[in-house]
C-alpha cells in the first residue's frame, strides 16, 4: 500500500487481501496517522471468521466470512481514546472491503460487533462474503445490532485511501 506524500503511514504494511483463501485466526492489524494534521493515530484492526448459520422461519440458511474492522482512535502520543470524525475511519473500510471487489459494507457505530453493546473508542465495520468469496447482504440470523449500509466511494469521499501496493 502506498501512502500519499507527506503522511505518516507506514508503508511497510499491506491492507489485508479478503479475495483468498488464506483465512487467518489472528486479526490483521496495521497503524497510520490520522490525516487531519493532529496527533491522531488510528489502530486498524481486521478479521475473518468462517460462519455457517441454520436456516428460521423466512431467512435460509447460508455459510461463508464474516469481515471485522475494528477501529480505534487513539492519542499518538499517550494512547488515550480521542475523537475523529468517521469520514477517514469509513475510508479505511472500504479500501479493506475493497481487497474483496466490494464497494459496500456496514456501518455498525462505536459498538462490540458480537453482543451490540457499545464500546468507547472504537468503530465497527462489517463485510459479509460467501463461500465464493462474493460479497452478500448480511445474514438475519448474525445481527446482533444495527447494521447501517456503508455507501461506495464516489466523488464526495473526502479521503481517498491507496491501495496500491
Amino acid at each position: 500500500m502506498s501512502a500519499r506524500p507527506g503522511s505518516n503511514l507506514n508503508t511497510d504494511a499491506a491492507l489485508p487481501s479478503l479475495a483468498t483463501d488464506d483465512t487467518s485466526a489472528a486479526p490483521h492489524i496495521l497503524a497510520a496517522a490520522a490525516r487531519t494534521g493532529t496527533d491522531i493515530e488510528l489502530r486498524i484492526h481486521t478479521s475473518i471468521t468462517r460462519f455457517d448459520v441454520a436456516a428460521e422461519q423466512w431467512f435460509p440458511a447460508v455459510a461463508g466470512f464474516v469481515v471485522t474492522v475494528l477501529v480505534y482512535i487513539v492519542d499518538a502520543a499517550t494512547g488515550g481514546l480521542r475523537y475523529l470524525p468517521p469520514a477517514e475511519p469509513a475510508e479505511w473500510a472500504r479500501a479493506i472491503f475493497s481487497t474483496a471487489g466490494a464497494a459496500h459494507g456496514y456501518f455498525l457505530g462505536a459498538v462490540d460487533p458480537n453482543t451490540g453493546g457499545h464500546r468507547r473508542g472504537q468503530l465497527a465495520y462489517r463485510l459479509y462474503l460467501g463461500t465464493d468469496r462474493q460479497p452478500i447482504s448480511v445474514p438475519r440470523q448474525l445481527v446482533t445490532c444495527p447494521h447501517y449500509l456503508l455507501p461506495g466511494l464516489d466523488g464526495r469521499a473526502e479521503i481517498t485511501i491507496p491501495t496500491t501496493a
